[in-house]
């Protein structure tokens, strides 16, 4: 009976716990969202983490993109093959591109990247007391720090994923002509047949809620670390993890609200 009993009593403090979290990171998000339409507004640390997001981020995402393009042509034509259907890799590449490859790699492309490092250098100035110097200064640190942050990665993962929609498409195209032997004009025909706006555009919408994910986490995790570089470290693999969860579980959610018939 008492183990029973301490089974469900960890049970309990598990869930409290999360419910706990979810509700303080609830909290941090929406103080950090309302600062972002509230002057004063700091223009240069939106661009320093929009061009950390956008810019420097460009590589991974776009060699993870065209890679994953290829592969999936590569895939497709195999299976297709089977069922004699092979014209649908065209089509097939550009939905799994436009609806979830190109939003959800390049989100966790970026969250272990950008929220790692977000994570370590917000906590990095907590436990060394440089956010404490910043309230003392008459600066929010939710202004100063998160509100350019959140900004940042709701208008930068969109035009990542633009990109990698692109050269996903266009790591299909060059497998599917050049190495399964398919007519160039008429690949690129069935994949503007098949393209359509409602699915670029989902696509997109995703992007901008994995943006704020990522940029949230990353600042949630850094600006509650605390003991040292041990902390700092914690920090870090939280937010990269718990960014990569969200995403995958924010994408079924989306993918439900946007297509479910």
């Amino acid at each position: 009976m008492n183990r029973v009993l301490d089974w469900v009593a960890l049970l309990g403090r598990g869930l409290l716990a999360v419910c706990r979290g979810t509700g303080q990171l609830t909290l941090f998000g929406a103080q950090g969202l309302s600062h972002v339409v509230r002057p004063p507004f700091y223009l240069r640390n939106f661009l320093r983490a929009f061009i950390e997001i956008a810019y420097f981020s460009l590589p991974v995402v776009a060699l993870t993109a065209v890679f994953t393009g290829m592969v999936l042509a590569l895939q497709s034509s195999t299976g297709l093959a089977r069922f004699s259907a092979e014209g649908a890799v065209a089509s097939l590449v550009v939905l799994s591109v436009t609806r979830e490859l190109g939003p959800v790699l390049a989100g966790l492309m970026v969250a272990g990247r950008v929220g790692a490092a977000m994570a370590a250098e917000i906590g990095t100035m907590r436990v060394t007391d440089q956010i404490d110097a910043l309230t003392t200064l008459a600066t929010n640190p939710m202004k100063y720090l998160v509100a350019p942050r959140l900004l940042a990665g709701v208008l930068a993962m969109p035009l990542l994923v633009v990109v990698a929609d692109i050269l996903g498409v266009l790591g299909g195209f060059i497998i599917a002509t050049l190495k399964l032997g398919y007519n160039p004009k008429i690949y690129l025909a069935n994949t503007v047949q098949f393209m359509q706006t409602q699915d670029v555009l989902s696509g997109l919408a995703k992007a901008a809620v994995f943006g704020l994910l990522i940029t949230l986490l990353g600042c949630f995790h850094g600006y509650r670390s605390k003991g040292g570089a041990q902390g700092v470290g914690a920090a870090t693999t939280s937010a990269v993890v718990a960014a990569s969860v969200l995403i995958l579980a924010f994408d079924y959610v989306l993918t439900e609200l946007f297509f479910a018939r």
